[in-house]
């Protein structure tokens, strides 16, 4: 079992600063939304001092929205336990759905999330082009040299 445990505002710094060294800015946009650490709910796995993964999220009208997911020890259970504890608060907090905005370029992801049981459920074309007005850090190329401009939409309905 992974240890992990719920954020608290003691770590919003370190939140910003994570988001910072891993997303290139304090801020995230998805659909059109900016979001900030301190908006946000989640959850972190630890080593010692060290973050192993995190998972944030917003809940609103009985859904929630997963902001980030990060896991640096890839394949090792971390993102898994994170997800699986996200969608266990949604359903405490009689969520209907889960669901998150990934990028067109970002193919790993994909792949994790419907193996986990999301559906694609809106795709965004331009999405990410419209972000970068707002965030010019977002690079112009992604992941596996893949132009990053859409934004795909996946949720699971519980």
């Amino acid at each position: 079992m992974i240890p992990l445990r719920r954020l608290t505002a003691d770590d919003r710094p370190r939140l910003r600063q994570f988001w910072i060294e891993h997303w290139g800015d304090e801020m995230m946009i998805a659909h059109g939304e900016v979001f900030y650490p301190n908006q946000l709910d989640g959850f972190v796995v630890e080593r010692g001092s060290d973050w192993l993964g995190l998972i944030t999220f917003v809940i609103r009208e009985h859904a929630m929205e997963i902001t980030s997911l990060d896991s640096l020890s890839q394949r090792r259970g971390v993102g898994t336990a994170l997800m699986d504890k996200a969608i266990d608060e949604a359903r405490r907090q009689n969520c209907q759905r889960v669901f998150l905005t990934t990028t067109n370029d970002n193919l790993y992801a994909l792949g994790f999330y419907q193996r986990r049981g999301f559906e694609l459920c809106a795709l965004h074309r331009g999405a990410v082009n419209e972000s970068r007005k707002a965030k010019p850090s977002i690079p112009v190329i992604g992941m596996n040299r893949v132009p990053l401009r859409d934004e795909i939409e996946l949720e699971l309905k519980l």
